[in-house]
């Protein structure tokens, strides 16, 4: 994909929550509610999407679905998603049926990003959910177990045989209800290496790729997540689906326009940056901060925003709404142009 084609625009908001000085997101209400609110501004701007990213035992966005469904009652057009459910705190066949009644009240609205899991403060915090890995096994296979009785559940397939003196004695199999139309379409993988994009789109899931990749080949990190974003496409085709797959990444974008911005960001766009993670060199794409026009410049040379369908901007969702929304209407203004995007209302 290149500039000028279809580009969808929306925000990532990771839902932090202190009492801290300087915070206006002071409690988990706070959190939920101007989700809510920053969603509803994000679809009067023009953009075309509005995530959450969801973690547990932190003081952050945990059940995303209650939050999705508020979402979805406060617009009409925006799409609703999460950046990503971490799958091994999941009961799969409930959460096909959250999902499923998550999308029919959002009118087919709902982008679901899920994965295998990521860093986190607990330890073995989805064993504390009652979900531990069988002997020989880690948490991961159980993720992608999980992963893949939730994807026959998204897809209509019988899960359980039927009770036959409920049924006349007549053997049958039942699927979970409800089922929603187009849903196991706009389900997404969060990927972080290329190995792993290519067995997303084997799996016929669109591909969600962050500002990390756990692996580090010495290029840039825009180039590095090109490559995973090609290598993907090609998977795709030559498994033979019979649709386009979607694809996103993820960027902080900050146009610095006001002393306000200067002084919560500075002015001046951070580099590339490798390190440890769980034991494996990574590496974290820079944040883009400056004055709008070399940020659009900027923008526009990323080769992996260049081949992505979808950008979703990482939002300091600490700072409140008000400021938030004035975030993303300056990156509309002044930067989003420059990588093909106009508003949905103009296309």
């Amino acid at each position: 994909m290149t500039a000028g084609t279809d580009k969808r625009i929306g925000f990532l908001s990771f839902g932090h929550w202190q009492p801290i000085a300087g915070s206006r997101v002071r409690t988990a209400r706070d959190a939920l509610v101007q989700s809510v609110e920053l969603a509803v501004a994000a679809e009067e701007l023009g953009l075309d999407g509005a995530f959450v990213r969801v973690h547990h035992f932190a003081r952050q966005l945990a059940s995303p679905f209650p939050l999705l469904s508020a979402m979805a009652a406060r617009t009409s057009r925006i799409e609703v998603g999460t950046g990503v459910v971490d799958m091994r705190y999941e009961n799969p066949l409930y959460m096909a049926e959250e999902a499923a009644a998550t999308d029919l009240l959002s009118g087919g609205r709902l982008q679901l990003g899920i994965s295998r899991g990521s860093p986190e403060t607990a330890l073995r915090g989805s064993e504390a959910f009652g979900y531990v890995p069988p002997p020989g096994t880690t948490d991961a296979d159980l993720a992608r177990e999980k992963t893949a009785l939730f994807l026959a559940a998204v897809r209509g397939a019988a899960v359980v045989d039927a009770d036959p003196a409920m049924t006349g004695g007549t053997p049958a199999r039942l699927a979970v209800q409800p089922q929603s139309p187009g849903l196991a379409d706009r389900i997404w993988w969060g990927s972080g290496t290329r190995a792993t994009a290519v067995r997303t789109a084997e799996q016929g899931l669109n591909l969600m790729s962050s500002t990390l990749l756990v692996e580090d080949t010495g290029v840039p990190f825009d180039e590095l997540q090109a490559e995973q974003i090609e290598r993907y496409r090609a998977a795709w085709a030559a498994a033979g689906w019979d649709r386009e797959p979607r694809v996103s990444v993820s960027r902080s974008v900050v146009p610095v326009v006001s002393d306000l911005d200067r002084a919560y960001f500075g002015d001046r766009s951070g580099e590339d940056q490798v390190g440890l993670l769980e034991g494996v060199r990574a590496r974290f794409g820079k944040s883009y901060v400056g004055e709008p026009d070399r940020l659009a410049e900027e923008l526009a040379k990323d080769a992996a925003v260049r081949e992505a369908d979808t950008l979703l901007l990482t939002v300091p969702n600490m700072l409140g709404v008000e400021y938030n929304a004035t975030l993303l209407e300056n990156v509309v203004r002044y930067v989003a142009p420059a990588i093909g995007w106009v508003p949905a209302g103009q296309r």
